[in-house]
């Protein structure tokens, strides 16, 4: 279907890809694979006509092709699903499908019924219902990523490109996607499909493609490699155990809630009922639930994005206090939140490093109103090489970085607060298997230094690496607690299930 042949890509002289040369078969599932910064977006950019300006010859279907923009791509049958969401916030669900191949009746108006029907049918098959009238900047980024896959799935395309489509949704939204992707192999459609989670990529994939620092290390069938073959391919170096330490979990609380109970803003129900627990100082705490448990409405009422209509009592490392009323509030306190949705909720993508790291706490990096350059300067290569971000200067914008990069300039962001506890909304969605593991050791090294640590994560292998403790949430409601290593995957399912 596509052969790439050696295709090379520059930025400002920096090689992003080098001498690249894959073949992408018809009626198959590839595994395209790399750590964050090995060269996977920019390689699919230029297949799905980002990019127009590079090396060497793409061939599809049998003619060497440059697509002049991603529209032109679309129209002959390449579709990408994109890890990070490109919706419009302010237009509906079924706007967002059908943006630029509108449905038009015979005298040229907008033909609304038919739209939403085939909207219906679209989110129907990836068990999703939703009111298609509602702007999709209502909707929760696991909901969003449906939507995207929702796009592609309506243009007829014979080359389907999937990052990350799993990132978050949930296990049974999960399945219905393998269905959907077996389909579409079975009448002839190449996948292209970008995964970190190893599991997924076994299941579904014929073919394993692998990219390291721009280049390709090999292609070859997945019933010839094991994970760990795989994973030595992909770092290029073994990553060694990685242990943890529960007797850093003191007695002290630093954060305790009694009672919180949050309304919904728009109907007459609970999106979050009666939660009550506690964060202890040296403890890294889990929180598990299934998409719509309340997880990330917790996180977001504690660090007072939605603290104002909350209920119940709080304290914070050991003082009583109502619950914050804006973020500056939580931050001045101690409290700190790495967002779920980096892109949109943690960066300002069109700034650099540097400014990005420092924003969080630029009234300590101030002389009488001016910004003190030297020591922002330092503040940034001190975490910079912490963090080990990959980045060719502190002046480099932060939306050229690789999702893990970028993901580590946030945690950064925050750390630089020297908060008292941290908390973390799904930590390394996106993030390859290397920089997982050093963010866990990040972590680690946190609750070690005495923070309490919360982790939000549908990943239960990442809760099972890292926490000593797991809450787990079900429609709003804490349904169980479990000490790490007295948890089975089948306990926490079961208690993040809801009643039938």
């Amino acid at each position: 279907m596509v052969s790439l042949k050696n295709i090379t890509k520059t930025f400002n002289g920096v090689h992003a890809l080098r001498d690249v040369s894959i073949e992408f078969p018809a009626a198959k599932v590839i595994a395209l694979i790399g750590e964050n910064g090995a060269g996977k977006s920019t390689l699919m950019n230029i297949l799905s006509g980002v990019y127009a300006d590079y090396e060497g010859e793409l061939i599809y279907k049998g003619e060497v092709i440059r697509f002049q923009g991603p529209r032109d791509a679309q129209d002959q049958g390449i579709a990408i699903i994109h890890q990070e969401l490109n919706l419009i916030p302010y237009l509906s669900v079924v706007e967002n499908i059908f943006l630029g191949r509108e449905l038009v009746t015979s005298w040229g108006a907008l033909d609304v019924a038919k739209m939403k029907a085939l909207a219906k049918e679209l989110l129907s098959r990836l068990k999703l219902d939703l009111d298609l009238d509602i702007p999709v900047s209502q909707l929760k980024v696991g909901e969003c990523q449906l939507i995207e896959i929702a796009k592609a799935l309506l243009v007829e395309s014979d080359v389907v490109i999937m990052d990350e489509p799993t990132s978050a949704i949930s296990e049974s939204e999960v399945n219905a996607l393998y269905d959907i992707i077996r389909d579409l192999k079975a009448s002839g459609k190449t996948i292209v499909y970008i995964s970190h989670k190893m599991k997924e990529l076994f299941t579904l994939a014929d073919e394993y493609v692998v990219l390291r620092d721009g280049q390709l290390v090999r292609q070859g069938l997945m019933v010839d490699v094991d994970e760990q073959q795989l994973v030595n391919m992909m770092v290029g170096r073994a990553l060694g155990e990685r242990t943890y330490c529960q007797e850093r979990v003191t007695e002290e609380r630093v954060l305790h809630v009694e009672n919180l109970s949050l309304p919904h803003p728009a109907k007459d129900d609970m999106l979050l009922e009666n939660l009550s627990f506690d964060v202890y100082k040296g403890e890294i705490l889990g929180v598990f639930g299934l998409m719509g448990a309340g997880r990330t409405e917790l996180l977001e009422t504690l660090f007072g994005l939605r603290g104002k209509p909350a209920s119940g009592s709080f304290s914070f490392d050991g003082k009583n206090t109502s619950f914050f009323s804006s973020p500056n509030e939580a931050l001045r306190w101690g409290l700190a939140l790495v967002p779920e949705d980096r892109k949109s909720d943690g960066l300002v993508l069109g700034m650099d490093v540097r400014s990005n790291l420092s924003l969080s706490v630029l009234s300590s990096l101030e002389k009488l109103g001016v910004l003190a350059d030297i020591q922002e300067k330092e503040l940034c290569r001190q975490y910079v090489e912490r963090l080990r971000i990959k980045t060719a200067t502190d002046q480099q914008q932060v939306g050229s970085l690789s999702g893990g990069n970028q993901q580590k300039v946030v945690l950064a962001k925050y750390l630089a607060t020297h908060p008292k506890v941290l908390m973390l909304d799904e930590p390394t969605r996106g993030i390859d298997v290397y920089a997982k593991g050093e963010i866990y050791d990040l972590i680690r090294e946190q609750a070690t230094a005495g923070l309490g640590v919360m982790v939000v994560s549908s990943e239960l292998p990442e809760l099972f690496a890292v926490a000593d403790r797991i809450l787990v949430m079900c429609d709003g409601r804490i349904t169980k607690q479990f000490k790490t290593e007295e948890a089975t995957e089948e306990s926490i399912l079961q208690a993040a299930l809801p009643d039938k």
